[in-house]
């Protein structure tokens, strides 16, 4: 079976969603920063996307900068250095709408691409991956995937596939059979973007085509070039301001699905007991990590945050609470050690706020506290 995609609506949808999403912005506004690129949207995965696309524009051009044969950038201090640049720059993007328009535009493409057919989507991810480097680039970038993420979260950590594509591709494939009967609705996932412009599921995919649109067995193609309706939806009328614009629709508070049985979920658990963390496993953990950038912090803990950190442990430990997290960061920073620390979370956070002391925000977190002691 052959699905047969309208391209030319996605172009003009996205196109005219970015419009719409820059002039309700950048209204009286020259910037955009980090912060605000968040809640840009009620679309999560939107604005994760757009996250996403500034790191990789990051990285292309840390990665001009270490090409120079002048200069030696494996040095250890330069390394560190480098880290903290990036950390600090992470906190001060300003973002004209030149460049940023183009950004929310293929977004939102990626999103609906991801929310439509998520195996073909993400089977494309899996080609972006550096060779020899497949489980590393899913674990870097699973914090920017919203929509039907556990379609490819599983593979992390996963051994046998080795350093394989295909191997990867046959896996989505087969755990997405697995699991699709238990995935968020697509139609609920692209009710998000209705807040802005209303889409049109039917003209993206034609009536014959909706069933399929979903099946990992169908050939996923672009439909011949087709002139694009003058109307594709009708505009939501916004009655708020540019901060309540910002806030998540409700229709995208999803309620996460138990992953079935078959489907096996490697965890690191070599940190954690039970409900609690554990100082002495932590700090055992961590005192064998070799990479470069495990080095103590100098400042306060919410000072020393990359903007991926800030945003990750916001929605999945502090549930969307900014406030709630900078209170957090502020007794951590006023513990004295890693070991009050750690007690600290436990009393406050872990049982408090369900965290499930084995999973990624979790580890991430406290790596960054333990550094905060490191002697």
């Amino acid at each position: 079976m052959t699905v047969q995609f309208n391209s030319n609506y996605l172009e003009s949808y996205s196109k005219e969603y970015a419009q719409a999403v820059s002039d309700r912005f950048f209204n009286g506004r020259q910037f955009i920063t980090g912060q605000e690129i968040i809640q840009l949207t009620s679309s999560a995965q939107v604005n994760f996307f757009i996250i996403k696309r500034l790191f990789e524009l990051w990285q292309e051009e840390l990665a001009k900068l270490k090409s120079s044969p002048y200069f030696d950038y494996r040095d250890i201090a330069v390394h560190d250095a480098l880290t903290q640049f990036m950390n600090v720059l992470s906190r001060r993007i300003k973002v004209e709408r030149t460049f940023l328009e183009p950004m929310i535009k293929t977004a939102v493409e990626q999103a609906i691409k991801v929310a439509v057919d998520p195996v073909t989507f993400y089977q494309g991810e899996i080609k972006k991956a550096p060779s020899g480097k497949i489980n590393e680039f899913i674990r870097e970038n699973k914090k920017y995937y919203k929509w039907h993420d556990r379609v490819i979260s599983f593979l992390i950590d996963k051994a046998g596939f080795g350093h394989d594509p295909e191997a990867y591709h046959r896996a989505i494939s087969a755990n997405f059979q697995v699991i699709k009967d238990s995935l968020e609705s697509t139609h609920m996932l692209l009710a998000t973007l209705g807040e802005v412009k209303a889409f049109n599921l039917d003209l993206y995919l034609p009536q014959d085509n909706s069933e399929n649109s979903l099946d990992e067995s169908a050939t996923v193609q672009d439909a011949p070039e087709t002139p694009a309706p003058s109307s594709f939806f009708e505009e939501i009328e916004d009655e708020s301001s540019v901060a309540t614009f910002s806030q998540p629709l409700k229709s995208e508070t999803i309620v996460e699905k138990p992953i079935p049985a078959s489907i096996p979920v490697v965890r690191n658990t070599s940190y954690s007991t039970g409900v609690s963390l554990e100082s002495a496993k932590l700090k055992a953990q961590f005192a064998t990590e070799s990479y470069k950038g495990m080095k103590g912090i100098i400042g306060e803990l919410s000072e020393s945050l990359a903007l991926n950190q800030r945003f990750m442990f916001t929605k999945e430990l502090f549930d969307g609470n900014a406030d709630l997290l900078r209170h957090a960061l502020k007794s951590i920073d006023e513990a004295g050690s890693f070991e009050k620390a750690v007690e600290l979370v436990n009393t406050r956070f872990v049982s408090e706020l369900g965290w499930e002391t084995d999973s990624e925000a979790v580890w991430e977190f406290m790596r960054l506290i333990y550094r905060k002691f490191l002697d």
